[in-house]
């Protein structure tokens, strides 16, 4: 069998350099969708009927990771968190709690869990509840995005409570059917991951939140 000519020894050369150039661009693109998720933006599944009817079961959502380091949530935003500790149980870090007040205090510790509800208390804010609406510095807050509170125990909370410093108050717009602060307190602002800013899947239901 005769060597390789010279052309050929080009083409096998072109053709390894062709792979290698692949791999380095699939590694580069990989390294850049984990560096947008860790520190930019990060894809959530909504996994329970607490946001009904503006986020179903299943819908994803975009949540901006770096805007909750440069600007402090605001009324309205929906943002995903880490509740605190005890949530799944309801527990509330305030012992004296009242039942007809809100939780006011989280327990000290934060879970692995990730929640998505909407801001409805700021720091400092006082906060009562009546027929599933948030009472903020005695006035009621504008709802239009929420599902009626029929005859649970939350829905009417008439003691007001305060909002600790650096914590915010967050709700489920189910009223009737959302684990949220009002069983485990407010959230520390370090607890919190980012604001969903869009919907992306299903492709019927892409939007801007």
């Amino acid at each position: 069998m005769s060597p390789p000519t010279g052309e050929a020894k080009k083409k096998d050369k072109s053709a390894g350099s062709s792979f290698v150039e692949l791999i380095v661009i699939v590694v580069v693109a990989l390294g850049l969708a984990l560096g947008i998720q860790a520190f930019l933006v990060k894809p959530y599944r909504i996994p329970s009927e607490s946001m009904v009817p503006t986020l179903k079961v299943g819908q994803r959502v975009l949540v901006n990771r770096l805007g909750n380091r440069f600007n402090k949530p605001h009324i309205g935003e929906i943002v995903v968190f880490h509740p605190p500790a005890g949530s799944d149980t309801n527990t509330c870090g305030d012992a004296d709690k009242k039942p007809d007040q809100a939780c006011d205090r989280p327990t000290g510790q934060k879970a692995k869990v990730n929640f998505i509800k909407r801001v409805v208390g700021l720091p400092g804010d006082k906060i009562s509840i009546r027929d599933g609406h948030v009472i903020r510095n005695g006035k009621r807050e504008a709802d239009g995005y929420t599902n009626p509170c029929a005859g649970g125990s939350a829905c009417n909370l008439p003691q007001t409570i305060t909002i600790p410093p650096d914590h915010y108050f967050m709700m489920g717009d189910n009223r009737g059917a959302s684990d949220d602060s009002r069983y485990w307190g407010p959230v520390p602002r370090k607890w919190i991951i980012g604001g969903a800013f869009a919907t992306y899947w299903p492709p019927k239901q892409i939007g801007l939140l």
